[in-house]
Formats: C-alpha cells, sequence, structure tokens
C-alpha cells in the first residue's frame, strides 16, 4: 500500500475523476447557499441538491470535489466526543463524485475498484464490499454485488445489510436508493479479521468510501427515468488508512496543529500522550473555527454565529486544561491556514480577519470564564454543602443570562465536581425567557400572514422595475382581520393585487408608498409587504369611496420618494464594494436599511473603522458616483451568477433563478466621455460590483448625486455599521456642517481657516483655569480634613478616626482616606459620604495594625447593615454600601463598639 500525504490523495482523488471525464468543481461554503433546511454543509452532495432533484441544469453531467463539510449535533455528547475519540471531528473534508443520470453502477463500481486497488494500491485482501440486501419494498441490490466480484473482489468479502446500512433516502421525497460501503480491515493480525467486524464498533474496521446509487422516486419508489451516483470518501479517515496509523489525529492533518501547541506550552511528547483529548480537540475545533469565519460565520448567540462560538470556547477551555493560560488559540488557526490556504483559498485571503476575529474572542470568554468560573464554583461548594448532586437550573440559567457561561461548559466542570446539571429547569428558565421576547415582539406579521395564508392566491406580477405606476385587478380584500369584498372610507386595508409596481419591503429596502385609484374610490398606500411568499400586499387606507375586488385600479407609487431610494440601495451596493477594498474581502454585509432619507449598512469587521479609511471609502463611493457608469442586471441561474463572480449575501435565501445587479463594468456598448474615463480610472473601476438583489436601482451611477458617512459604530461582536446619506440629504447634511462651522467661527471670534488653533488655544486655557480650581479645591478640602483629626478617639491603644465628609466619588473618597490615614500614623480611619443618593463607608487600617489586630473588611461588613447594605474588602481597605442614608450617623457612632469586638478590647 501507498503511504501518501493528505495533499497527494486530495489530489489523485480528483485527477483521477478528471481524466474519466469529471469536472472538477471548487468546494462550495459551509454555508447552504440555497438550502435553508441545513444549518452547514454536511456533504459533497448538498452544493448538487437541486440537480440531483431535477430543479437545476448544470453545464456537466460528471462532476468531482473536495468538499469542506461541518457536522454538529444539538445534543451536548456529540461535541464532547471530540478529542476522546481517536476519529471524531466537527469539520471534515469529503472527497467525491457524481454522476447526474449520465453513468451508474456499471461504470461506477469499476472505477471505485480501479482507484483503491491501481491508484491507491490498497490491498485487496483488507478490503470488505457491502451492498443492500433488500426488502418488502426494494429488491437486493444483486447488480451491485456482482460488479464488485467481476471486478475482483472476493464474493465472500460482499456482504449484504439493511436499510439502516445501505439505502440513502434524501427526504420524504425526490432520489433516493441502495448505497455500496467499502470497508477496510487495519488490524495487525490478518487471521483475526471476519465479516463479523463490518459496520460494527470494531476500531480496526474502518468505512472509507460510500457509493450512493440513486434509482427511486421516494414518495412512490418507482424507478428514475435518469438514475444517478453521488460519493463521499473522508479524507481524514483516508489518509489515516494510507498513512499506517489508527487515529485521525496522527495523520499529517492534524500532527502539525498538536505540534504547535506543544511548542507554545514548552512540552513534549510525553505530556501529550498524558492528555490526547484536549490537544485533539483544539487541533480539530482550529479548523472549523478556521474554515467558519473564511465563510462569514462570526460568534454570537444564535444559530451557526452560536455554534461557532461554543467551538471557539470549547477549544479554549480544553486548552486551559492542558496550561494555557494566555490567549492561545489564534497561533494555532495560524497552521491551519498555512496548511489548507493552497488548497482553500478563502482562509489565506481572509487570515488577518480570521486571526483577530478569533483573538478577541478568545480574550472576551477569558475574561467570561474567569468571572463565571468564580461564581459556578459558589454554586458548587453551596449543592455539596447541602448533599445534593445536582446544580439547579436557575442557576445554570443565571450563569448563562447575567455571566454569558454557556450551559455544556456548566456541565463540563459540573461532571468534574461529580455533579451534574438540571437541564430541563434550565430549558424551563429558557423558555419563559424567549416567550417573553416573544410577547414583547410586535406579531401583527405572524397575524397577517396567517390571514393571507387562508386566501389561495397566484403569486404577484411586479412591473417596478420598468415603471412606477401601472394597473392591477384587486386579488383580495382584508379589513380587520377579516376577507371582504370591499372597504369603504375611513377603513384601513390590505390589499392585493394581479399585478403591481410597489416594492414590497425586502432585502433591507422598504416598501414604497403612493396611491391605488380605483373606478370608485381612492386608497392612500403607506406600506409594502409580502406576507406570504410571492403576494405583494398593501398597506393603506381608503381615503375616499369604496375599493372592491375584482375592481382595476391605477397603482402610482410615489415616484419622488422611489427615486431617493433607489439612490441609497444603489450606493449601498457601491459603498459594499469599498469596503472590501479598502477593509479586506471579510468586510461583508451583514444587515441592511434602505430608506429614501437615509441608509445603514452592517457589515463583519472587528475593530473600528479608523477616520482615514473612512475618508478613502468616502472618496472612492463618489468617484465611482462621478464616473456614472451604468447599473445593469440581469436574471440567470444562481450557480452561474455565483462563478460569475456576484457576492451573494450571508444567510439569505436565493432561489435558482436571481437577479445579478452590476455596476461600474466598461463594455464595448458603455461609451464613456474622456472626463468620465478618466474619473473611473480614478475610481479603479478595473473591477465590477456584482450582487445579488432584488431591489430597485437608479439607471446610471451618477443619479446618486453625493454620498456622505454621517457615523460609523459597533452594534454587535464583529459587526461594524456605517449610516450614510445620498442626493439631496447628503447636500443638506453637508450645508448643515457648514453652517455650525460658521456659527463656531463667529462664537469663537476667528475665520474658519484658524478655528481649529483658536479652539485648541482656548481648550489650553480652560485646562490650566481648571488645574488652578482642582489645586484651590484640594487646599479647600485638605484644610476641611486637618480640622477633622481633631476628632480622633481611641479603643483600648487603636486611634481611630470616624467622620461623615462631602465627596464627589468614591475616587474622592478614597483620596480623603489615603490622606487622613497618612497623617493619623497607626490608627483606623473610617469615613462615610452620600453618593449618588447612596450611603458609601470607606475603612481604612495603617499597616502597623491592618491584618494584625484590625481587618477592615470585617470592619466594614459589622458596618454595612445598619446603612442597608453590604460590603468587604482587603485587611487595609474595605467599602461598602447601602440605601440607608439616614443611619449614617447611628453607623459611625457603632466604630468604636465594632473596632473593640474585633480588636478584643
Amino acid at each position: 500500500m501507498k503511504r501518501l500525504s493528505s495533499a497527494a490523495i486530495r489530489e489523485q482523488f480528483l485527477r483521477f475523476f478528471e481524466e474519466r471525464g469529471h469536472v472538477r468543481v471548487p468546494s462550495s461554503s459551509l454555508i447552504p447557499g440555497n438550502d435553508p433546511t441545513l444549518l452547514f454543509t454536511n456533504s459533497g452532495m448538498v452544493q448538487f441538491k437541486d440537480t440531483f432533484l431535477g430543479l437545476e441544469q448544470r453545464p456537466y453531467t460528471r462532476a468531482t470535489t473536495a468538499q469542506k463539510c461541518l457536522r454538529v449535533s444539538g445534543k451536548h455528547n456529540d461535541l464532547e466526543e471530540v478529542g476522546p475519540s481517536p476519529r471524531h471531528h466537527t469539520f471534515f473534508e469529503m472527497l467525491g463524485n457524481f454522476s447526474f443520470g449520465d453513468y451508474f453502477k456499471a461504470e461506477a463500481i469499476p472505477m471505485a475498484w480501479e482507484l483503491l486497488t491501481q491508484t491507491f494500491e490498497l490491498p485487496v485482501e483488507r478490503l470488505w464490499f457491502t451492498v443492500f440486501e433488500g426488502d418488502d419494498e426494494v429488491p437486493p441490490d444483486d447488480e451491485a454485488a456482482q460488479l464488485w466480484v467481476a471486478a475482483g473482489a472476493d464474493p465472500e468479502r460482499v456482504l449484504r445489510f439493511g436499510r439502516k446500512d445501505n439505502f440513502w433516502v434524501m427526504a420524504d421525497t425526490g432520489p433516493c436508493g441502495p448505497c455500496s460501503e467499502i470497508t477496510i480491515y487495519i488490524g495487525d493480525d490478518l487471521k483475526a479479521m471476519s465479516a463479523q467486524g463490518v459496520n460494527s464498533d470494531d476500531p480496526n474496521y474502518v468505512e472509507i468510501w460510500n457509493n450512493v446509487f440513486m434509482q427511486f422516486e421516494r414518495s412512490t419508489m418507482q424507478p428514475l427515468h435518469r438514475p444517478s451516483v453521488d460519493t463521499g470518501m473522508g479524507l481524514e479517515r483516508m489518509a489515516m488508512v494510507m498513512q499506517g496509523v489508527h487515529s485521525t489525529y496522527e495523520t499529517d492533518l492534524f500532527i502539525p496543529l498538536i505540534e504547535r501547541q506543544l511548542a507554545l506550552l514548552g512540552a513534549d511528547e510525553t505530556t501529550y500522550r498524558a492528555h490526547v483529548a484536549p490537544y485533539r480537540a483544539v487541533a480539530d475545533h482550529s479548523r472549523a473555527v478556521a474554515f467558519l469565519i473564511a465563510d462569514g460565520v462570526l460568534p454570537g448567540n444564535t444559530g451557526r454565529s452560536y455554534v461557532l462560538r461554543r467551538i471557539l470556547r470549547r477549544a479554549v477551555y480544553q486548552g486551559r486544561t492542558v496550561g494555557f493560560e494566555k490567549p492561545f488559540l489564534a497561533e494555532v488557526v495560524a497552521v491551519v491556514i498555512e496548511q489548507m490556504g493552497a488548497v482553500y483559498p478563502e482562509v489565506r485571503e481572509r487570515a488577518d480577519f480570521i486571526l483577530e476575529t478569533v483573538d478577541l474572542e478568545e480574550r472576551q470568554f477569558l475574561r467570561t470564564l474567569s468571572g463565571g468560573v468564580s461564581i459556578l464554583n459558589s454554586v458548587i461548594e453551596r449543592v455539596r454543602a447541602g448533599g445534593g448532586t445536582v446544580i439547579p437550573g436557575d442557576d445554570a440559567f443565571t450563569l448563562k443570562d447575567t455571566y454569558g457561561f454557556p450551559l455544556d461548559l456548566t456541565q463540563k466542570i459540573a461532571a468534574e465536581h461529580g455533579l451534574t446539571v438540571d437541564e430541563a429547569g434550565y430549558e424551563r428558565r429558557m423558555e419563559e425567557q424567549r416567550a417573553r421576547g416573544r410577547r414583547a415582539a410586535q406579531f401583527k406579521r405572524a397575524a397577517d400572514a396567517e390571514a393571507w395564508a387562508d386566501i389561495d392566491l397566484p403569486p404577484t406580477r411586479f412591473t417596478g422595475y420598468v415603471s412606477v405606476a401601472g394597473a392591477g385587478t384587486v386579488q383580495a380584500l382584508i379589513v380587520a382581520g377579516d376577507q371582504v369584498a370591499e372597504a369603504v372610507a375611513g377603513q384601513q386595508v390590505q390589499i392585493a393585487l394581479d399585478s403591481t409596481p410597489f416594492y414590497a419591503e425586502s432585502g433591507g429596502q422598504i416598501g414604497d408608498t403612493g396611491v391605488l385609484i380605483g373606478p370608485r374610490g381612492r386608497v392612500r398606500i403607506d406600506d409594502v409587504q409580502r406576507p406570504v411568499p410571492g403576494v405583494i400586499v398593501h398597506y393603506g387606507v381608503v381615503e375616499e369611496g369604496v375599493i372592491a375586488v375584482h375592481e382595476t385600479v391605477d397603482a402610482q407609487v410615489d415616484s419622488a420618494r422611489r427615486a431617493a431610494i433607489m439612490r441609497s440601495h444603489t450606493a449601498t451596493h457601491l459603498l459594499h464594494r469599498a469596503l472590501r477594498d479598502v477593509l479586506g474581502e471579510h468586510a461583508a454585509q451583514a444587515g441592511s436599511l434602505v430608506a429614501p432619507d437615509r441608509l445603514r449598512f452592517d457589515f463583519t469587521h472587528t475593530r473600528p473603522v479608523t477616520p482615514d479609511q473612512l475618508r478613502t471609502i468616502e472618496r472612492r463611493v463618489n468617484a465611482w458616483i462621478r464616473a456614472d457608469t451604468p447599473v445593469a442586471w440581469q436574471e440567470l441561474q444562481y450557480q452561474a451568477a455565483i462563478e460569475a463572480g456576484a457576492i451573494a449575501l450571508f444567510g439569505e435565501k436565493y432561489g435558482d433563478v436571481v437577479r445579478m445587479v452590476t455596476i461600474g463594468c466598461v463594455n464595448g456598448s458603455d461609451a464613456p466621455s474622456p472626463a468620465a474615463l478618466a474619473e473611473r480610472q480614478q475610481a479603479g473601476f478595473t473591477m465590477c460590483s456584482r450582487e445579488l438583489c432584488g431591489g430597485t436601482h437608479v439607471g446610471r451611477s451618477g443619479e446618486i448625486g453625493l454620498f456622505r458617512i454621517v457615523s460609523e459604530s459597533s452594534v454587535a461582536a464583529g459587526v461594524r455599521r456605517i449610516e450614510a446619506l445620498t442626493g439631496s440629504e447628503a447636500e443638506q447634511w453637508v450645508d448643515a456642517q457648514i453652517a455650525t462651522l460658521h456659527e463656531i467661527a463667529a462664537r469663537v471670534g476667528a475665520p474658519q481657516p484658524q478655528l481649529v488653533e483658536r479652539i485648541e488655544a482656548l481648550l489650553a486655557d480652560l485646562k490650566q483655569r481648571q488645574r488652578a480650581l482642582d489645586e484651590l479645591n484640594a487646599r479647600l478640602a485638605r484644610s476641611n480634613l486637618e480640622s477633622l483629626l481633631a476628632g480622633v478617639q481611641s479603643v483600648g491603644d487603636i486611634r481611630f478616626l470616624a467622620a461623615q465628609v462631602e465627596a464627589l466619588d468614591i475616587a474622592r473618597l478614597r483620596e480623603m482616606g489615603d490622606w487622613l490615614r497618612d497623617k493619623l500614623g497607626s490608627g483606623v480611619v473610617v469615613l462615610a459620604a452620600v453618593i449618588d443618593g447612596k450611603a458609601q463607608i470607606l475603612v481604612m487600617a495603617t499597616p502597623d495594625l491592618a491584618g494584625k489586630r484590625v481587618h477592615a473588611g470585617n470592619l466594614v461588613k459589622a458596618l454595612a447593615p445598619l446603612v442597608g447594605g453590604s460590603g468587604g474588602g482587603r485587611p487595609d481597605m474595605a467599602q461598602a454600601g447601602g440605601r440607608d442614608i439616614a443611619n449614617i450617623r447611628g453607623a459611625l457612632e457603632h466604630v468604636a463598639a465594632a473596632l473593640a469586638a474585633q480588636a478584643g478590647g
């Protein structure tokens, strides 16, 4: 058997099928682009699903891929298997070959045999083949069995299994069929090999390849007209076999990641062998983290983002168990990027962003971990002190809700102390929280969807790309939640037309407004939505007369408002392109609002955009606007648009046919003037902006007029927001800024060119005056404090001062305490003050007493209840707070007794 690197296995597999007429297709994203039923791409066939279903045609009938995959179940113990298990992974690569109605078993099986036994030179005497044994519904797959034997397999090595192992189903409908798996025995003793080990838990038997033969339609079980082939070979397992090891973590895919961890810790092979599980988990999770971030996922609290956060934080925690105390994960992820960048260029292109995101999330989690572990340890001590074995669900919920401490980590730490977590109680509290959120949210759209779902309407024809006016027939009316035949003046109404130029809110672009004018009445339209797929509904008020079902109305969009919206929408495309140019391709759209008076654009980026970067982005967009380039769109197949370079937005669902908007491409039909050409060259229009977008746009970029960024801020971890204006709104904003500058210049008595210099001089003068005032206040405060020294008392031989003072904040109170303690020399200072409406008590002890005869923390604990609060601290300094300011005097009068009790006098 050959010994091949993982890179050689991948390349030889792809080349083998390429030489046999297969098109080498790049791996698709880990985020399924057109399949809302999947959280992540979990197999090689995902990107070809619509092709297998007959919903999509491709320009080839044979394909081969190395597909990046991610499989993480919602069950906690699945992720826990990564590390302890020698072969369990979250991220992995699946090699596959596919036939879309081209060849079938008669060609697939001989090719598989040739690849395994000749290209990879696997020993035939170690190979086992399984086929479907048949049942009442589907006959046995004798054809596959015979083909394996004809190819060269020993008939005794061709085994038959039932549906659980050898029948594949995509869904309740669609293609399905028998599959044939190849297993290899990797044990040391060939004499111990037997058929009983195949499809068992015996680690000496490794399934390396599955050939799926799609030949039936699931709902009818009738033969397909064009049967197809889908195969999947796990690269990690194949590398394990061909590198002669018994764990995928001992292959060249993982060894560099484990070695980097050991190097960072200064540890050796012996250390690793004593703690393999955490090192393996970090290695696996580093790969998943790198590829998820490269594909646009950022750590968060929901959906895919939560899965990423969970994996990343588990890696960090596993690292802590082997000795990492400071951030380290980015160092391991860097090895993933170095190792995989040549095959998957997206990780190399986004390397800086990946490493920065990992580092930020790890640092944030380390802060969470520090606080959460402390709270959890207290809970564990309380549970064990009470003889319990279960951490209450309320505590687990509080850790998650208040401290951001995930449930699975609570469970892991609890298990280390021999405890479990009341998961049912935790889930009950989580559901209560979700229910509160649902009640707080508006339910209008859901109610609308329910009402319109009961009405069987064909899709509305949208004509608004080419016109802002047009005729449409009223298909249905809803008033107060009920379907009606007509609506009269004064009623709020929802109207569906068979055809409309009104754009329904979608993709960040808000809905149009305008009027519907019928033969007997007029309706003011205030909003347009799609409460159910395909149906455009106009929300408005009948201003006069009557509107009725089956009437033809004249639909008129507010054209000035629409034009302003189109300026904003096209500007978001230019802004998106400029952000990627200036910040990097990781700056992907994460949300937007396109309105007539402003635009808001959220994008993935881990740090604030600098003023210089903002200026560069704004200048670039305005240069593109001045270039006055055409804004074109076309409808085409989704895959064709992606292959043309179109940006598909993360989390968006696209159909088979998409609308691609292109801005900035110079072609033969676009003959620019010399001035426009110069603007284009300045703007850098060597690259086009191409996005999948169903919104409305201006015809040429010059129609936007002007673009101004008015703010940049953070909206979530790893997500920034830019707010901007276009057209007349931008002009008005500029005018307002200039007017403000004029007013400031007049008030400070300086011309605009000298305004900054004048303000700096005024600020310097103000700072000097403030210093002088602070010095006077300090002298006055010291004078007042000196008078307090006359009130020093004694308990035995311990001197103390207890007084109420005026202080603006805690910092000032501590300054007073420090000064008085120094003046006292030896003794205790107790100061009380009212700060922000609360009683604050500060206790300080001099070094000769602190921790010996006096403990400031214990003293303040004795005083705090007297003001209705609590507190604590170190032997030399402590503080407390309470709400009962009326009893400050009583607390101070109790100092002598509390000090006497503590000092034994």
